[in-house]
């Protein structure tokens, strides 16, 4: 059957009466929300198979980019190894492996790092956790943390095979390999051992997915006796926890989207209460690393970019804040790594993150030193540092066009040498430009685009293209390398990020312009960067996609509402494209706590009415739309699967586009989250897909 004599599936018409601040919207398919529903599910399956018979001359191009993307990958490969302890840590992955295998291997005192070669093991070598083995006939797998006891005697992992994001968590005996424990479900995200290895300290969310318990298990137990060792019962806050490089400290955090409060577990005592470092307030924010008898904390109190301070541990109160750190105005303090020689600043400078390292003198600090880049687009974050007591310094570098990097930083001397840099077979970097140009948002603000290209593409009006943003949360799209991204870039499309408010790419104000009531300006400032693409002649006006997952999916569905005629195609990608419906029900996962990302239209006439306006599902207008692919998962935690699935029904009930030339379509993994299809090679399937879609949209299915 020709795709053009392929019915999309048409969901009944059942509505429901939403009513809030004197206005009635009424809702034709907020049923779909029933995943246990048979209905539900058969009208997914039919989504599926439409849109899999819409795109069936497409599985030629599928296949050849998904080869493009494996040829780009070394299959076989290994990690560089970090210290803990008295082991090298690492990770291997197999040619023709869905995931990866965890392993170690023995620390010589006075013996140099292992370089371990791929497919070969090193001497002494042992599997801690073989994935591939763990996941057996699963659909999903997904390892949701990993932790070694401080003895290395002991793993703890959390285990998800649904998509879900709720964790089962089990204990096992690394000398022997017996399964000691699996009595713990449903946990969440959040592992730590007790210094002496007996106990374990894991986290549970409530009915709405907020995690909100931190319990104490002894490890062979009965659950039924665990302990709650801190409730956090403000739904606007979230509670957390990380450890001390030093594994004494359990570093506990409740946090909102503007406050937080942090308390400390001596984890040799891990029966102990918890101490306060600083209650909570509202509008103060701040962090704490632990360094020795001190703790550095990372604080808004001076201004929203944050500052550093230091407290002695025994008293660590506000009262006791010391200034040690101050930025200039352009600089956003992200947070610090104490080691015995220095400390490690994580910043962001000129709108990307950066490192920037303080040596110790008695108990202060010395000038910053800062660590040298070639590109004026990489990125420089801390690596995997393990060890207090190394002299050296962890990075991870990377660009558009710089594949992952693996440094290691000498504060004393300032030497950088490369670890390994991420192999690409069949790259060459020369071939192709990364760059930053800038549009004028609706107000005036100047919106930073990232764009690459290859060399050999011209400004001549006559390219592809493909925008891509997010813009919440202050959350920033930062360059990275992608393999996948170059068979955009070897069919000739020019691949643009625009740096759109809300996120935090360029400090706080870059997020507080974008939220709340200033929400339109995400959406405007991505048009405006789509407008300048155009006008500067790098894409032309009738080959433009656009792409956004999550957050960014509402970005997708708010900007085809408010430009349609300025794209072709769209890639939205788990979209939360039904806002006002969601953000209104406090029984939803994460409702509550959104409430100061996008207002509180429940109990707010003012954000309820500015919502409306925007939120995609409800502004679908009688016009000619792009093409859309709508991804979504039916186990998605975060963004249900119900809000795409609606939106799909809307637009092809409400768009005049042809559907033929243009169709709109569902994507659904049955087995599946919030991050899709957890397998890799899965995964590059599913980006293949994607890519084909958007690719044949634009008339780029041909290489240059």
């Amino acid at each position: 059957m020709a795709p053009h004599e392929v019915s999309a599936p048409v969901a009944r018409r059942t509505p429901t009466v939403r009513e809030h601040h004197g206005d009635r919207f009424e809702d034709q398919w907020e049923w779909l929300r029933d995943k246990n529903s048979r209905e539900v599910i058969a009208h997914l399956e039919a989504e599926n198979a439409y849109t899999q018979a819409r795109t069936a001359h497409l599985q030629p191009l599928v296949e050849t980019i998904f080869e493009e993307i494996r040829g780009h990958v070394v299959e076989t490969d290994v990690d560089v190894p970090v210290r803990k302890g008295d082991w090298w840590y690492y990770s291997r992955t197999a040619e023709g492996a869905q995931y990866a295998v965890h392993c170690r291997a023995p620390y010589l005192q006075g013996a140099a790092r292992p370089v371990p070669a791929p497919g070969a093991p090193v001497d002494g070598e042992v599997v801690l956790l073989d994935e591939n083995h763990e996941a057996g006939a699963h659909e999903f797998f997904e390892l949701g943390g990993l932790e070694i006891s401080p003895d290395g005697r002991f793993l703890a992992l959390l285990v998800d095979v649904s998509g879900d994001e709720r964790y089962d968590l089990q204990v096992r005996d690394l000398v022997t390999g017996a399964v000691l424990d699996q009595s713990v479900q449903d946990a969440h995200y959040g592992l730590a051992w007790s210094f002496d290895a007996r106990t374990v300290f894991y986290i549970r969310h409530d009915d709405a997915w907020r995690p909100h318990q931190i319990w104490r298990h002894t490890v062979g137990s009965d659950p039924a006796g665990d302990v709650l060792v801190r409730e956090e019962a403000d739904p606007e806050f979230g509670i957390g926890f990380e450890v001390s490089r030093d594994d004494r400290w359990l570093i506990v955090e409740s946090e909102s989207r503007t406050s937080s409060e942090v308390l400390l577990g001596d984890l040799t005592r891990p029966d102990a209460d918890l101490v306060m470092v600083e209650p909570r307030a509202a509008e103060v924010e701040y962090s704490v690393e632990v360094d020795g008898d001190r703790i550095f904390i990372a604080h808004n109190l001076r201004r929203p970019d944050f500052d550093l301070a230091q407290a002695p541990l025994a008293t660590p109160g506000r009262a006791h804040w010391t200034p040690v750190l101050q930025l200039v105005d352009d600089e956003r303090l992200e947070g610090v790594d104490a080691f015995a020689g220095f400390v490690a600043v994580s910043l962001r400078s000129g709108g990307l993150p950066t490192v920037r390292v303080l040596p110790k003198h008695g108990d202060g600090l010395g000038d910053a030193v800062h660590v040298p880049t070639d590109s004026p687009l990489a990125v420089v974050r801390l690596g995997a540092n393990a060890e207090y007591d190394e002299s050296t310094l962890r990075l991870a570098m990377g660009s558009y066009l710089l594949p992952p990097s693996v440094l290691q930083f000498d504060p004393a001397s300032g030497d950088l040498q490369v670890l390994k840099q991420q192999e690409v077979p069949g790259y060459t970097p020369q071939d192709y430009l990364e760059e930053r140009l800038w549009a004028r948002g609706d107000d005036g603000t100047q919106v930073p685009i990232s764009l690459v290209r290859r060399r050999d593409v011209v400004a001549d009006g006559s390219n592809p293209g493909l925008v891509s943003g997010y813009g919440s949360y202050e959350i920033p799209s930062d360059p990275r390398f992608s393999a996948s991204r170059l068979s955009l870039l070897d069919r000739g499309v020019v691949f643009a990020v625009a740096h759109v408010r809300g996120g935090g790419e360029l400090g706080r104000r870059w997020w507080d312009e974008g939220k709340m009531l200033a929400k339109r300006n995400t959406f405007t400032d991505f048009v405006a960067c789509s407008r300048a693409l155009i006008d500067a002649g790098w894409v032309s006006p009738d080959r433009l996609a656009a792409e956004g997952g999550s957050a960014g999916g509402l970005l997708m569905g708010a900007v085809v509402n408010l430009a349609p005629e300025l794209y072709r195609a769209v890639h939205a990608a788990v979209p939360f494209v039904d806002a006002l419906t969601t953000i209104l029900d406090p029984s939803l996962p994460l409702t509550v706590g959104e409430w100061q990302e996008w207002g509180d239209p429940l109990h707010d006439a003012s954000v309820y009415a500015y919502m409306k306006t925007y939120s995609p599902y409800e502004n679908v207008a009688a016009t000619a739309y792009p093409a859309i692919l709508a991804t979504t998962s039916l186990n998605d935690t975060r963004v249900f699967f119900v809000e795409p699935a609606k939106w799909v029904q809307q637009l092809r009930a409400t768009v005049t586009s042809d559907p033929v030339d243009r169709p709109v379509l569902l994507k659904c993994e049955m087995v599946a989250g919030h991050g899709g299809v957890s397998g890799r090679y899965d995964a590059w399937r599913d980006t293949a897909f994607e890519l084909a879609f958007l690719l044949d949209q634009l008339g780029a299915t041909a290489l240059r």
